[in-house]
């Protein structure tokens, strides 16, 4: 039969913190391999030709006096593991009481082991001591750090701390801003890029950048020419060139103004995502919820197809195969998820349709092919994030569209509690030689909402009128 398509993973992934240095070309076993494309460098000889460009290479200006005059408030976020380096990221400090902002994924194994993993920094001077969190924000993958202790390398830090940008002057597309942090743990750098305005299709806004951020920047500042905070690395496309994004700075001011007076978290943050969580879920599924679907064009049926307002619709056909086969399909995806930890992302939505037309096999031969398809749709299976699937089936009868086979599956999440993952199945049953097979998914929301959802989805399917 057709194999079932995988499920499109989301085009904007986190960057990974980065790996500690190697011990030896190939470093530890299990160690991350380099990104592809990172070049080898080789000293030029002096009097080269390519000696003697680079050292004409023109400098930007603006790129050096900014980061001369920033470097005193950068820091690298370290995550130790039995006094070794399990990750590191960027920084920044923005308080003179020694608030530091940077992303949730960078400290995420802190956040929820706390009793194995523990966080330190680094200047870029090499000094160094330990940090403490205070909060974090989940959905923005941000997260608000303090020094501990006062050294002189903590007093530097702290006299002039960074400053965020007034909301009321929003910056233009085509401006330029300036991305710091220490890219793979290789040094502190700065990236001159430009300003593109907001990710179109996006359920929460994301700055669009057009500069190169690497695995280990995570976290840290984008200033505009006056050294103001515009945003905070976060993400890449993979792929593509000089396609990074950041999280808008109001929000990492939002979530300084609202905990700079925090405690310190103690124990693991389980019960405080899962909060955050809920309250996301609880606003996807609302604002998906209250959209009329969209549909494919078909002679005899409606197919629910979602609207585009926050994602994107592939569409592919193939020729007839050799068996005589025709299929259509469409994917649609949120290309946003939320960081939980390294193995898992949730908080997103997808719907994938596969229209079949095997006239020309006969009705046996394509019920065997459409059955085939139908059964090698995977599930999932029990890991140490969440449950195996537990799944119904039954067969669906509207008042305005066909009859249909529908599997409704849940997985639960083990130290989220009250949180699912949803997968409907559905196929029609009514025709000998066409068929309809349809895919909904939902990561990380209640089974109140997962009910919703259901129900949603499968009276989007009705005959064509």
């Amino acid at each position: 039969g057709k194999p079932a398509p995988a499920v499109p993973t989301p085009n904007v992934p986190r960057l990974p913190v980065a790996p500690p240095a190697q011990s030896g070309p190939q470093g530890p076993q299990g160690a991350p391999a380099p990104m592809p494309g990172l070049p080898q460098q080789v000293p030029d000889q002096p009097g080269t030709a390519a000696s003697q460009a680079q050292a004409n290479a023109p400098v930007s200006a603006s790129a050096r006096r900014l980061y001369d005059r920033s470097r005193a408030q950068l820091l690298q976020v370290r995550t130790l593991f039995n006094g070794s380096q399990a990750s590191v990221g960027s920084g920044f400090v923005v308080s003179a009481e020694g608030h530091v902002i940077t992303n949730y994924h960078v400290v995420s194994q802190h956040a929820l082991e706390p009793e194995r993993y523990r966080l330190q920094y680094q200047t870029p001077e090499g000094d160094g001591g330990d940090l403490e969190l205070l909060d974090f924000d989940a959905r923005r993958d941000l997260a608000l750090l303090r020094i501990v202790g006062k050294s002189p390398a903590a007093a530097r830090m702290t006299a002039t701390p960074l400053v965020f940008r007034k909301a009321e002057q929003p910056l233009s597309k085509g401006e330029r801003i300036y991305s710091m942090g220490n890219p793979h743990d290789v040094a502190f750098a700065v990236v001159e890029g430009t300003y593109n305005g907001l990710v179109e299709r996006s359920f929460d806004p994301l700055i669009y950048y057009s500069g190169s951020i690497n695995p280990g920047m995570s976290g840290g500042p984008v200033i505009d020419e006056d050294g103001e905070i515009v945003g905070i690395n976060v993400s890449t496309m993979i792929f593509a060139q000089q396609m990074s994004f950041l999280v808008p700075a109001q929000y990492a001011n939002a979530l300084l103004q609202r905990s700079r007076q925090a405690a310190p978290m103690k124990g693991a943050a389980w019960p405080r995502l899962r909060e955050q969580l809920m309250a996301y879920q609880e606003e996807l599924s609302r604002n998906f919820l209250a959209q009329p679907w969209r549909t494919l064009t078909h002679p005899r049926y409606r197919f629910p197809i979602p609207q585009e307002q926050y994602m994107r619709c592939w569409g592919s056909g193939t020729p007839t195969d050799a068996q005589g086969l025709q299929m259509q399909r469409t994917q649609c995806r949120m290309e946003h998820a939320l960081f939980i930890n390294e193995t898992l992302q949730t908080g997103y939505l997808g719907v994938t349709e596969e229209v079949y037309d095997g006239s020309k096999l006969g009705a046996l031969r394509f019920s065997t092919v459409y059955s085939a398809s139908f059964r090698n749709e995977r599930l999932g299976a029990a890991d140490k994030d969440r449950t195996a699937p537990y799944c119904k089936e039954n067969f669906v009868q509207q008042s305005d569209g066909p009859p249909l086979r529908a599997v409704a599956c849940l997985r639960a999440y083990r130290k989220l509690d009250g949180l699912v993952d949803l997968t409907v199945l559905v196929t029609n049953v009514d025709s000998a030689t066409e068929g309809a097979l349809g895919r909904f998914e939902a990561r990380g929301v209640s089974f109140a909402n997962a009910t919703q959802l259901t129900r949603h989805y499968l009276q989007g399917f009705a005959w064509t009128r």
